[in-house]
């Protein structure tokens, strides 16, 4: 019974850590681990709770808990998680919260719809001077058209006979 709860505990550990060994808890995912399997409940069971007990069974000066301070931990929070049953049977309750459960990537980053973006790109939509900027595929035209390119061969704009000199 212990080794699902163990197994569920060494997920949470090395949760969002790449150097984590899976041997100890820090705060932030025994907090985690409390919210997500449904020990911290939001009534009986705060997360200032949660730290407080978190903070009494770590080893002064250490930021992480070991398997066993987490079971102490657990036998603190199950008395105040389910107050009408003894001790043991509190305890097996909130093992029984806890087992198989893994870490879930709530609010993960999620690639954006392509409504909108779909509706901003159509060049056949564009009007005035955006419109000079792409041509009849949609492909832009770069320099060309973003620019008034100028005419450097020395004729005046509107002359008619540009290259007849030589002749």
């Amino acid at each position: 019974k212990m080794s699902e709860v163990e197994n569920s505990f060494r997920k949470f550990a090395i949760y969002g850590d790449t150097s984590a060994s899976g041997n100890n808890m820090t705060g932030k995912n025994f907090s985690k681990m409390c919210k997500e399997c449904g020990v911290m409940d939001g009534k009986a069971v705060t997360s200032t709770d949660v730290d407080i007990i978190f903070n009494k069974v770590k080893t002064k000066g250490a930021r992480t808990i070991t398997f066993a301070e987490f079971q102490q931990a657990m036998k603190e929070l199950c008395i105040k998680r389910f107050k009408g049953k003894s001790p043991e049977d509190a305890l097996q309750a909130v093992y029984g919260l806890i087992e198989g459960k893994e870490p879930s990537s709530v609010g993960a980053t999620k690639a954006t719809k392509v409504g909108g973006v779909e509706r901003l790109t159509d060049t056949s939509k564009y009007t005035g001077s955006h419109k000079e900027r792409f041509d009849e595929s949609g492909k832009g035209k770069g320099l060309a058209g973003r620019q008034d390119l100028t005419d450097n061969s020395g004729y005046v704009g509107a002359y008619k006979g540009a290259g007849t000199y030589n002749q």
